[in-house]
């Protein structure tokens, strides 16, 4: 039997910007991508800890160090620039594999979207 667990998670991060006539996605900062290994078009959940809406989309990345976290398209409607998020990917893997994976997270700076040194 597969399950999905999360993989991934970004917690708490503050959105940088909204950009309702963009084509769709999530713009995350390549560092944070990086330390928590998602990559260029994968699906993540994205849930705002400001008015409790959840959303899927995938990934684009923004420019290094730039602490960006843009929510594109449509998923601007969801958010406001400055609401906190946590952005979680998921996989599938056998129970065995389950018990014994440990997700990448990390926990920026609440302020800048840095990761904290």
């Amino acid at each position: 039997m597969m399950i999905e667990v999360v993989k991934s998670k970004i917690h708490r991060v503050k959105v940088t910007g909204a950009d309702l006539n963009y084509i769709g996605s999530i713009t995350i900062d390549e560092d944070l991508m990086d330390a928590v290994n998602l990559v260029r078009g994968e699906k993540v959940q994205v849930v705002n800890n400001n008015n409790g809406e959840r959303l899927e989309t995938y990934v684009i990345p923004g420019p290094r160090g730039s602490g960006e976290i843009t929510l594109n398209g449509a998923a601007a409607r969801r958010v406001a620039p400055g609401d906190i998020v946590i952005i979680m990917a998921y996989g599938y893997m056998s129970m065995e594999e389950a018990r014994q994976f440990q997700p990448s997270v990390i926990f920026p700076d609440e302020n800048t979207n840095l990761l904290k040194s």
